[in-house]
């Protein structure tokens, strides 16, 4: 299923694939094999959504990226103080397998390192070589989300060349930060280098250490929440050798390098992204991934130290237009297709910062449920902050919805047209489709309700004008009743945007309108006008302020060029003499409406009480 997420990643996928610099490594000859073609992206979210182009599938080692989780295990086998002991955390800006140890001590400078990372692999807990291996396969597994297993062939190959690596071993055994021979340390090393993972692992595991530890798509625990910030700690300060201050600086996340081509980069609490392409640059790091990650991050506003906290909470309330109306006084037929088909019109009222990982749940969800929907109203009443990337997957997300025949309309919207301008000048027209907006969320939903009930064969809304006999308050009235009350009316015209009923006014008559619309507001104390209902034609106004003989309670003003017709008090009071069935049958209607409109209130009362 097409996605505005997935069609950014293709596009992204599409462009940086032009890309020919690097070389495959191969001072390991079994990475040698790798074709310098493959190329892969995954971004997966902490909500476990799963994003994935290109060749995510194809199995390569997982080789310096192993370091990250190996020394969260660490951490958990022994306390932070004794890791720290045996491996420091500063930045070396040295090459992966500088030897590079702190003079007097030994200690390597960070687990980032070989030589860290071989220290590392001494300290997980284990009987024997065999066991440590099996729990860093478990371990890893837990991250993936699947079983993982040793490339048998990329350990061969790393075992026979990995001389300076066996180097480091004996050194670190000479300092005492290896307690025991250091030969199978480093071959459990070369083993957990050599794991078989895909570029989709990678994105799962890169959000497993986003989510606190807790893998997204299993919810089992992988690593203890306590220890992920140490780990993503020393992956931001020293996972890309030295390359790491300008990676930190330009695309701000932790991340991890491996020489077989994988990447990944973190964003905490928000999502994890893993790329496979095997040609590095000079540094040892995937030419692509490095453009992959730098790209995303620009694009998406990924950049840690310049994101807002990402909510699962950004729909704050949904409802559909069968339990909730639009204040525009419907007929009783009209209100009774809203409440049967109403369905096909849904709500979703949005909260706090929309950036692309909160936009990312909005838009899931929209997509999952639009088949059984004609219309959506976005409300962003409630929204704190609209970032650029979440302007452009909003259009997206729009235009993928109208290419299902579907209509998105967005509501409370001045901020978000206001970004809108900013994309247009900086995308020109590709996100320039029509869209749908309102600044008022009632405005909004009336509108959807007008498209949908003129879908229907049975009803047509509009301002067409009704004879006396289609008044609400007429029905059930004879053709000679309705003659009778007919000749006691008084025609009346208005002009649009002309005041029909003032607030705090006498109220001495009963309006029946015949033709176009008007509109009740009532003044707020801040002086705003807040929009209280509309009036279409066979509908009438004024009858309760009649009928209690209290002030006005709002102002009723003609939304477009009016007739109607005016019932007085005193002829109506004198119809209880001369035809008291006329003066029944209008209150009985009359009594009916406002059950109605009780009925109304108390359903979506229900709705928003949350």
């Amino acid at each position: 299923m097409s996605s505005p997420i997935l069609d950014y990643l293709n596009e992204l996928h599409l462009e940086v694939a032009k890309i020919q610099d690097g070389a495959v490594a191969t001072y390991i000859p079994e990475l040698a094999r790798a074709n310098p073609n493959w190329f892969g992206i995954c971004v997966v979210t902490a909500a476990g959504s799963v994003y994935e182009v290109g060749d995510s599938r194809v199995p390569f080692t997982i080789q310096s990226i192993s370091k990250s989780f190996v020394y969260g295990m660490a951490l958990e086998d022994n306390t932070r103080a004794e890791v720290l002991a045996k491996v420091g955390v500063e930045p070396t800006g040295d090459a992966f397998n500088a030897i590079s140890l702190e003079p007097g001590t030994g200690r390597p400078r960070n687990p980032m390192i070989n030589a860290g990372a071989i220290a590392a692999a001494g300290m997980i807990a284990g009987k024997s070589p065999a066991t440590r291996l099996k729990r860093i396969l478990e371990s890893f597994s837990l991250y993936a989300g699947r079983e993982l297993s040793l490339d048998e062939g990329v350990y061969r190959s790393e075992s026979e060349t990995g001389h300076r690596n066996r180097a480091i071993g004996h050194m670190l055994r000479n300092f005492n930060i290896l307690t025991e021979p250091p030969d199978p340390v480093v071959d459990l090393y070369f083993k957990q280098c050599s794991v078989s993972v895909t570029c989709r692992d990678l994105g799962v595991m890169a959000a497993t250490l986003a989510n606190q530890g807790v893998n997204p798509l299993t919810r089992k625990q992988a690593i203890r929440g306590e220890y992920v910030e140490s780990v993503l700690s020393v992956m931001a300060s020293c996972g890309m050798y030295d390359y790491a201050g300008e990676w930190l600086y330009r695309i701000g996340m932790p991340a991890k390098s491996g020489v077989a081509g994988g990447v990944i980069a973190v964003l905490p609490g928000q999502l994890g992204i893993g790329v496979f392409s095997p040609p590095l640059d000079a540094r040892g790091n995937s030419v692509r991934g490095i453009k992959v990650c730098d790209s995303l991050s620009r694009s998406l506003d990924l950049h840690l130290f310049n994101s807002p906290h990402a909510s699962q909470s950004v729909i704050r309330l949904r409802y559909n237009g069968s339990e909730v109306n639009s204040s525009r006084q419907r007929t009783a037929e009209e209100s009774r297709l809203l409440r049967e088909s109403g369905g096909r019109i849904r709500v979703y009222q949005l909260q706090g910062n929309l950036v692309f990982s909160t936009c990312e749940i909005i838009v899931r969800e929209v997509l999952d449920s639009s088949d059984g929907l004609d219309f959506l109203v976005l409300d962003l009443k409630h929204v704190l902050t609209i970032d650029e990337s979440a302007c452009r997957m909003m259009y997206q997300l729009s235009a993928e919805v109208a290419s299902r025949g579907k209509v998105m309309v967005f509501a409370r919207s001045a901020r978000f047209l206001n970004l809108r301008r900013c994309m247009k000048a900086k995308l020109g027209d590709r996100f320039d489709s029509e869209h749908h907006a309102f600044d008022d969320n009632d405005a909004a939903l009336e509108w959807c309700e007008d498209k949908w009930l003129n879908t229907l064969p049975s009803n047509r809304t509009g301002s067409g004008a009704v004879t006396i006999e289609s008044y609400e308050l007429f029905r059930g009235l004879s053709p000679e009743e309705v003659r009778v009350i007919s000749g006691i009316l008084e025609h009346r015209r208005f002009q649009q945007n002309k005041v029909m009923v003032e607030m705090g006014a006498e109220a001495g008559e009963i309006y029946f309108l015949s033709r176009g619309s008007a509109v009740v507001t009532l003044k707020l104390a801040s002086g705003a006008q807040k929009r209280l209902g509309v009036f279409s034609p066979g509908m009438a106004f004024g009858e309760i302020a009649m009928l209690d003989h209290a002030p006005r309670s709002a102002t009723v003003v003609a939304e477009t060029d009016v007739e109607c017709h005016l019932l007085k008090r005193e002829d109506f009071d004198a119809l209880g003499e001369s035809h008291p069935r006329i003066k029944i049958t209008v209150l009985t209607n009359i009594a009916l409406g406002v059950a109605r409109l009780l009925r109304k209130a108390t359903r979506e009362i229900s709705v928003f009480e949350y």
